[in-house]
């Protein structure tokens, strides 16, 4: 009987506390808010839903949205979407806005907050601080190796359209903060600044590729590696889709000297680890890596992985890290570790720089300033051309084109070791990479199309051409 008693007494109390344990949220929405829209909320209570029908805000009169419920108390992380996450909340500009915090004790609560703008219908003032240079290739870039859709930037070398020449790439983590402060979260890099500055003082100009990161999405895609705490895991995916798709997409589209020493990988923070990760892993596609302030902590895994991999081929590294950064500087501490890693994988000192600032802290501000010095110094050593200087004294010819069964491969002078693969326009492979076979190249039994043909020797890609299969 005492036992019944207790029990009763103890969902009695658990119903109390329910009752009380109530979080109510009380937001605003901005002017160009869709007449009737549904709005949610989304957050580390619920899985991240962003559609879910119980975590669904009712809209008052007064045009406010509200919505009461009961998570479980600690620190909460959230965002609202009127549905999907195309539509997500953005920052003032109509930029990417990082989640929402609140550290909850399980208290009845009231929480009155601010949407400033929705992500897909943007700032009400539209403005931009890009400069004329940079453009949106795709708002919706496909990610097949993750089935995801990202913006992806460009910035073009102020005579890109009044020149033919091709030029070096750069490609770059957290696009919305690398040209654009109405797309930033914390403040842009102004990369586009300051490349059109040292253009104007005789750079020969580098392309950027800016990929934005993907918001609740970044950390998990930004490290290969799985932090039981914070996430992780997707970014062999990530970076195979800038190797796969994106590149091979930017060399067909657009003047690059595709070739592994005039290619680049930069970015800050968990962009800094992934960095490192795409030029240890793929040291046959970059020769360059900007490594700004690295969240080497995430993983231990990631000096494994460097000692382990190796030195396969001559690599250049900017490491930089701010005395401000982390507990007793230990951002610092974690950049000079990596850099002995380096060092003991094979890299040698002039591959391999750690510069520590005193005054550098985790911020786009430090980045800004310290961008034009990690470029000039990876950099140095590739330029433009007014050819792409991979095909024209080679002799190469692809026949027949449009195909319908084998593509026969012509040269003029065959480099050793020559493999191939066959991508859609998505970027998708079609054909494996393989050894080139004398006969030729079978297109029978792709469907109908258009596909780029790529070809690739010891230093990487050396030879792409768009083909037609009927």
């Amino acid at each position: 009987m005492k036992q019944k008693q207790f029990f009763l007494l103890l969902l009695f109390c658990t119903w109390v506390w329910n009752l009380s344990a109530q979080l109510t949220i009380i937001t605003a929405v901005p002017d160009n808010t869709p007449d009737g829209a549904s709005i949610y909320i989304a957050g580390s209570f619920n899985g991240w839903n962003e559609a879910n029908a119980s975590y669904a805000l009712s809209e008052q009169a007064n045009g406010t949205y509200t919505i009461t419920f009961s998570p479980t108390p600690g620190l909460l992380e959230f965002k609202f979407t009127r549905g999907s996450w195309a539509t997500v909340e953005g920052n003032e500009f109509g930029g990417f806005l990082p989640n929402r915090t609140f550290n909850y004790n399980g208290s009845p609560t009231t929480l009155t907050l601010e949407i400033l703008t929705w992500e897909d219908l943007g700032s009400t003032g539209g403005n931009t601080t890009a400069t004329y240079n940079v453009d949106v290739v795709d708002e919706d870039f496909f990610i097949p190796q993750l089935n995801r859709n990202r913006r992806i930037w460009i910035y073009l070398p102020p005579n890109y359209n009044t020149s033919n020449n091709y030029y070096p790439v750069l490609y770059m983590h957290d696009g919305q903060n690398l040209f654009d402060a109405y797309s930033s979260a914390f403040g842009e890099w102004e990369v586009d600044e300051s490349l059109n500055e040292l253009f104007d003082e005789g750079d020969d100009g580098v392309i950027v590729v800016g990929i934005d990161n993907g918001g609740a999405n970044r950390l998990n895609e930004y490290s290969p590696w799985v932090n039981p705490s914070y996430g992780g895991g997707e970014g062999d995916e990530y970076i195979a889709f800038i190797v796969e798709t994106l590149k091979p997409y930017i060399d067909q589209n657009y003047r690059t000297r595709p070739q592994r020493d005039y290619t680049g990988i930069m970015g800050s923070s968990m962009g800094g680890l992934i960095s490192l990760y795409a030029a240890i892993e793929y040291q046959d596609v970059f020769s360059k890596a900007g490594i700004f302030s690295a969240s080497f902590w995430f993983s231990d895994e990631c000096y494994q992985h460097v000692s382990a991999t190796g030195k396969e081929m001559d690599t250049k590294f900017y490491l930089i890290a701010g005395q401000q950064e982390g507990s007793g500087g230990g951002q610092v501490i974690d950049m000079n570790a990596m850099y002995n890693t380096l060092l003991g994988a094979g890299f040698d000192s002039e591959e391999v720089i750690a510069i520590a600032h005193a005054d550098g802290q985790h911020s786009e501000w430090y980045w800004r300033r310290e961008f034009p010095d990690g470029y000039e110094w990876l950099y140095s050593d590739a330029s433009s051309t007014d050819t792409r200087q991979i095909t024209p004294n080679m002799g190469i010819r692809l026949y027949p084109n449009p195909v319908n069964g084998l593509l026969q491969l012509e040269f003029a002078q065959m480099p050793a070791a020559l493999q191939y693969d066959v991508r859609d326009l998505n970027g998708a492979v079609v054909r494996e990479r393989s050894a080139f076979v004398q006969q030729g190249i079978s297109m029978a039994g792709l469907a109908a199309g258009y596909y780029v043909v790529s070809l690739y020797d010891d230093n990487g890609l050396w030879y792409c051409q768009k083909v037609l299969v009927q």
